[in-house]
């Protein structure tokens, strides 16, 4: 049965049984969150300015959307506690999959995003997961690719719809980046969903991302299972994951209502908030061994989320409603 691979991933992702519906993100891949702590505290300084800036509203939002098993929450409530912004904290962990059992009862879980947020929303490694159509150049103009999802075999299909060649026209051209591009038209209107909702505050996305100039020609539809990348077979049994036009997704998000935007990489953005992978000074080894070990440890721990090569290379898109 052929089909877009649009709707080949919303079937493998999120249908019936679907990979996302019985699936927790740590067996099979390695984020920010699973990696180490070091995200989370990242988190609450980013919480923090957001509370200030803010005012300190009587309730702050912190939305995690596409939690996982919430992860992030758990780990900015611990690392919260004793802070001015504790008692009013309200996490709300955003996913399809099931509730945890032992996720912490002060988290909020819903499978839809709230109507009106105050505070911080985090999107990371969500928008790669949200399904979208792939494009091939062909002789008579681009054609939409068709995919068996048994197999992941393809053969090209009708013309993109106006809406989509218009995407493409603008954001990613075949003609002048290479013969195949994915359509991340979906990816913006999930964007914008979430500045609408934003009355006041701060929204991120992280994600492997490529902006204007720098497409990748073949596009980047991958597969991938216990921790491994395998072929992108829309069956229900692997992730299906392809980058995300942040860039695209900045653009919408000014058209819903964002009032500022900051565009770069992860790498950045952590280094800003603290998170500097610098050694503790050997002196201290002399002085505090035990103090000097938990540095250490914290030390490579900040290196991994900034590494440029790897987790660091994430694009960050910030955008503030004020």
């Amino acid at each position: 049965m052929w089909m877009t691979w649009r709707e080949a991933m919303r079937r493998a992702l999120y249908g019936e049984n679907g990979f996302y519906l019985r699936e927790r993100p740590r067996g099979h891949f390695r984020t920010s969150v699973s990696a180490t702590p070091a995200f989370g505290r990242a988190v609450l300084r980013l919480l923090t300015t957001v509370d200030d800036t803010l005012g300190r509203p009587a309730r702050l939002d912190l939305v995690d959307v596409g939690s996982g098993d919430g992860s992030l929450l758990t780990q900015v409530l611990h690392a919260a506690a004793g802070t001015p912004a504790a008692g009013r904290l309200h996490p709300v962990a955003v996913d399809l999959s099931p509730r945890p059992a032992d996720l912490d009862p002060a988290v909020t879980w819903s499978a839809t995003l709230p109507e009106s947020i105050t505070g911080l929303v985090v999107a990371n490694e969500w928008l790669d997961n949200i399904p979208l159509d792939v494009v091939e150049a062909a002789p008579c103009g681009p054609r939409v690719v068709l995919v068996d999802p048994a197999t992941g075999a393809e053969r090209l299909g009708g013309p993109p719809d106006e809406a989509d060649a218009r995407w493409l026209a603008r954001w990613w051209p075949l003609g002048a980046t290479g013969r195949r591009a994915e359509v991340g038209r979906p990816r913006d209107a999930a964007w914008a969903a979430v500045i609408r909702r934003l009355a006041g505050g701060l929204a991120v996305a992280a994600d492997y991302a490529h902006a204007a100039g720098g497409r990748p020609p073949g596009g980047t539809l991958a597969g991938y299972r216990d921790g491994a990348r395998v072929p992108a077979v829309p069956d229900g049994s692997c992730d299906i994951t392809a980058h995300v036009a942040l860039d695209a997704c900045a653009a919408a998000g000014e058209r819903a209502g964002a009032t500022a935007t900051t565009l770069r990489t992860q790498r950045d953005a952590l280094r800003e908030l603290g998170v500097v992978g610098a050694r503790p000074p050997l002196a201290l080894a002399g002085t505090d061994p035990g103090g000097y070990l938990r540095a250490l440890a914290r030390a490579g721990e900040d290196a991994e989320l900034i590494d440029p090569a790897g987790l660091g290379g994430f694009g960050w898109l910030s955008q503030w409603r004020r």
